[in-house]
């Protein structure tokens, strides 16, 4: 690989890498699964958000954008349908806050299936409308700046953005379990939780 090629990975990577560190619902959630240390769940759930990134990545180089832009009403569902699903799990982050009995750092097994896990990671990454803005339509759009070979290098450094970052922070959030011993820390966590979830959903239904 020469000198330029690097470059643009490079470049594909740090713009990627700026919009995915951000505290929003799906870093939010993998977060708290990250802390629960949730061994091959947890594998997968960063699985899930890399591969869902590099997918949309690839359909934004690809032109899927225009597409997007030119369905509005298809943009709304997706709107209200990520709107409903983030609020409600706002409010059961709030009241998992309001009981700190039941807040404790646990290796056994927990109470929520697999099957339940990676539902929710679905939908908290592809019920959001943002994700089509930022990885579809703006990372697809920078990416086909670079020219017909060289945006797939670029987009080549964003998806891997992707991959470090929720494997970092996946494995990363295990460092803080001495902290979240305590049940207070897990009550802030959720409260943030909370208010990401709800503060993300009720801009939704204004941006409608």
């Amino acid at each position: 690989m020469n000198a330029s090629l690097l470059q643009l990975m490079l470049l594909g990577f740090g713009a990627s890498l700026t919009l995915i560190v951000a505290i929003g619902a799906q870093n939010a959630y993998l977060l708290r699964l990250g802390v629960e240390g949730r061994g091959r769940i947890l594998v997968t759930v960063i699985l899930i958000c890399a591969l869902s990134d590099a997918i949309l990545i690839a359909a934004g180089v690809a032109g899927i954008g225009a597409v997007i832009e030119a369905a509005p009403a298809a943009t709304d569902v997706v709107r209200v349908l990520g709107a409903i699903f983030l609020i409600s799990y706002g409010v059961m982050a709030a009241r998992r806050a309001i009981r700190p009995q039941a807040m404790v750092v646990d290796e056994s097994p927990a109470d929520a299936s697999m099957k339940a896990i990676i539902l929710t990671t679905l939908a908290l990454t592809w019920l959001n409308p943002h994700v089509y803005l930022d990885t579809v339509m703006l990372l697809g759009s920078i990416a086909n700046q670079q020219g017909e070979t060289d945006r797939w290098w670029w987009a080549a450094g964003a998806m891997a953005a992707s991959f470090a970052w929720f494997f970092i922070l996946g494995y990363g959030a295990r460092l803080l379990k001495p902290l979240f011993a305590r049940p207070a820390a897990w009550r802030v966590l959720d409260w943030l939780i909370a208010f990401v979830m709800v503060s993300l959903g009720a801009g939704l239904i204004v941006g409608l």
